[in-house]
C-alpha cells in the first residue's frame, strides 16, 4: 500500500512544481479577477487566463507537439493562420464603415495613430531585441489583438502569448490610459467643439467601400490579404443585406467559437520558461509606450488638421485618440471625454471613422513590416 502511494505520488505534477509555475498561476488568477470583477475584455482575458493555469499544471502536456489538446488549436488555428482572419471576419460583420465614409479625412487619424508603432520599433531594437522581435512588440500600439497575434506568429512566434496579453491588456486599459492623454493634449476648448453633422451614406457606397477598399490595399501591399480580404468579406455579408443568416454567423457563432480558441491557445504558450524572463517585462513596458505614443500621435494630427480647416469644418482633436484599433472601446471613451467637456456633444459616431481607420491601418502597418522582415 505504501509503495503504491509513493508511486501514485510521484507520478503525481506535484512533485514537478516549480517556482515558476506558482508565479504563473497568481497572473492567471490576476488575468481572471480582471476578466470577471473588472469586466475588461472578458470574452479573451478569461480564456487566456485558464490557457496560462492549465499549461502550467505540470505533466498535462496540453502544448506537447502532435500530442497535446490546446496543441491542436494553437498550431491548426494559429501558426496555420486560421482564427486571426476568421477574427477579422467576424469584426468585418459588425463594423459600420458609414462614418469613415462620410467624412474621409479622418483616414488621416487612423494612419497618424500608428507612429507610435515605428516609433517602438526602433525603440526595442535600442534595447536589444531583434528585427522581428522588435516588429512584433511596435505593432501592439495599434491596440488590435488579432493582428499582433498574426504578425508575431510570424516573426517572433516565442513571443506570441507576450504580445498577445499586452495588446488585449491596453485594449481593455483604454478607459484608464487614454483620457488623461486626451486632457493633456487638448485645451478646454477643444474637446467643446462641436462638429458638423455627417452627411448621409447611401447603401451603394457602403457596399462599395469593402470591395473598392480591399482590393486596393491587397494590391498595394500583398501581405495585408489574409486580414484585409477577412474583414471586407464580413462588412460585405453586412451591408449588402442578402446574406443575413452568413452575417449572424460570422459576427456571433463563428466569432465567439474562434475567439474560445483564440484565447485558449494565447494563453497555453506563456509557460514559466518562455514568461519569466527579463524581456517579457521589457515588451509590457514598450508596448505601453507604442500605445501611449499612437494615442499622442492622433490626438495632435487632428490638432494639425484643424490648422488648415475652417471653422465650421474643424474636427474636435478628441477623435484622433480614437485613431488606434480598438473597436469600439477607443470610440467610446472619446464620447466620454467629449461629452464631460460639452453635454452637447455626442461624438460617438464622429470617432468611429478613425477607429475604423484604425483596424484599417494596423492591418496595413503589418503587412509592411512582414513584407520587410518576414
Amino acid at each position: 500500500m505504501f509503495n503504491i502511494l509513493k508511486e501514485l505520488i510521484y507520478s503525481s505534477g506535484v512533485v514537478s512544481l516549480t517556482g515558476g509555475n506558482l508565479v504563473m498561476w497568481l497572473v492567471a488568477f490576476v488575468l481572471l479577477y480582471l476578466a470577471i470583477k473588472k469586466q475588461y475584455e472578458p470574452l479573451l482575458l478569461l480564456p487566456i487566463a485558464f490557457g496560462i493555469l492549465v499549461v502550467n499544471l505540470p505533466l498535462t502536456f496540453l502544448m506537447e507537439p502532435e500530442h497535446g489538446l490546446i496543441w491542436f488549436f494553437y498550431h491548426y488555428g494559429i501558426e496555420q493562420d486560421i482564427i486571426p482572419p476568421l477574427i477579422f471576419l467576424g469584426l468585418g460583420a459588425m463594423i459600420d464603415f458609414g462614418p469613415l465614409i462620410a467624412n474621409p479625412k479622418t483616414l488621416l487619424l487612423g494612419a497618424g495613430a500608428q507612429a507610435g508603432l515605428y516609433v517602438t520599433f526602433f525603440a526595442a531594437i535600442l534595447f536589444g531585441f531583434d528585427l522581428q522581435e522588435a516588429g512584433s512588440i511596435a505593432i501592439i500600439g495599434g491596440a488590435d489583438g488579432p493582428t499582433t497575434i498574426y504578425l508575431t506568429s510570424k516573426l517572433a512566434p516565442h513571443l506570441l502569448g507576450a504580445t498577445a496579453v499586452s495588446a488585449y491588456a491596453y485594449m481593455a486599459l483604454v478607459p484608464i490610459i487614454q483620457p488623461p492623454m486626451m486632457k493633456l493634449l487638448t485645451t478646454d476648448r477643444e474637446r467643446k467643439i462641436v462638429m458638423t453633422k455627417l452627411r448621409p451614406v447611401s447603401k451603394l457606397q457602403k457596399i462599395c467601400f469593402p470591395i473598392v477598399t480591399g482590393m486596393t490595399i491587397m494590391l498595394v501591399v500583398p501581405p495585408a490579404a489574409p486580414l484585409i480580404s477577412m474583414l471586407m468579406l464580413g462588412n460585405l455579408f453586412k451591408e449588402s443585406g442578402v446574406v443575413e443568416r452568413l452575417t449572424n454567423a460570422a459576427s456571433n457563432e463563428l466569432m465567439n467559437i474562434v475567439t474560445i480558441f483564440l484565447g485558449l491557445s494565447i494563453g497555453a504558450t506563456m509557460t514559466a520558461t518562455t514568461f519569466l524572463n527579463p524581456k517579457v517585462l521589457f515588451i509590457f513596458f514598450l508596448g505601453l509606450f507604442a500605445f501611449v505614443i499612437s494615442t499622442a500621435a492622433g490626438l495632435l494630427m487632428a490638432k494639425f488638421m484643424n490648422l488648415f480647416l475652417k471653422d465650421k469644418d474643424k474636427i474636435n482633436p478628441l477623435i484622433g485618440a480614437a485613431g488606434v484599433s480598438a473597436v469600439p472601446m477607443a470610440a467610446r471613451c472619446v464620447h466620454k471625454v467629449g461629452s464631460e467637456a460639452n453635454r452637447r456633444n455626442y461624438l460617438l459616431m464622429y470617432a468611429m471613422g478613425p477607429n475604423v481607420a484604425g483596424v484599417i491601418g494596423t492591418v496595413v502597418a503589418a503587412a509592411i513590416l512582414l513584407k520587410n522582415l518576414g
